[in-house]
């Protein structure tokens, strides 16, 4: 199912390249990180089920909206990324929700400032309807962020456990 879920991405225009680098701006000057890190901590994240199914569910809507299958007024709603509609926030949200704090700041942060690709997905709604990928996208980079500073906090306190042993 991830190796699906990524195709879809791929398709919709975003390579993982771009989510990992998302994640590597935010996190580089927090933690000494590495592109493979931000690769490996987005396929993490990209395994969880519960990920799986929330992509799944937002790009079968955009998709649907690009070939009108869906009625009024929700089919406008989606074609224009209503500013109001905020469902699209709600379901990146379900992702965010699994990593904590870390994840669902750094989501708002990511989704407000349409950083790397997103500003590209933003300027190509004519093109295709990315009412849902923007924020998955932004909700996959977010969490990846939060993995790595989870596991880099993981691996500090190991190493001060360690040394009040000594």
């Amino acid at each position: 199912m991830k190796e699906l879920v990524k195709d879809m991405i791929k398709k919709r225009g975003v390579k993982m390249e771009e989510i990992a680098q998302i994640v590597f701006e935010l996190q580089k000057n927090y933690l000494p990180i590495t592109m493979d890190m931000c690769h490996s901590a987005i396929e993490s994240v990209l395994q969880k089920h519960e990920v799986q199914n929330a992509i799944l569910t937002g790009l079968a809507l955009d998709i649907a909206a690009e070939k009108k299958q869906i009625q009024e007024p929700l089919l406008s709603m989606l074609l224009t990324d209503e500013p109001l509609y905020g469902v699209d926030e709600i379901l990146a949200l379900s992702i965010t929700n699994i990593y904590g704090s870390i994840s669902f700041t750094n989501f708002g942060y990511i989704d407000r400032m349409k950083i790397g690709v997103l500003s590209r997905l933003n300027m190509h709604r004519d093109v295709q309807c990315n009412t849902f990928l923007d924020d998955l996208i932004a909700a996959i980079a977010s969490a990846a962020c939060s993995k790595l500073a989870h596991s880099f906090e993981k691996v500090k306190k190991m190493q001060d456990d360690d040394n009040t042993c000594i």
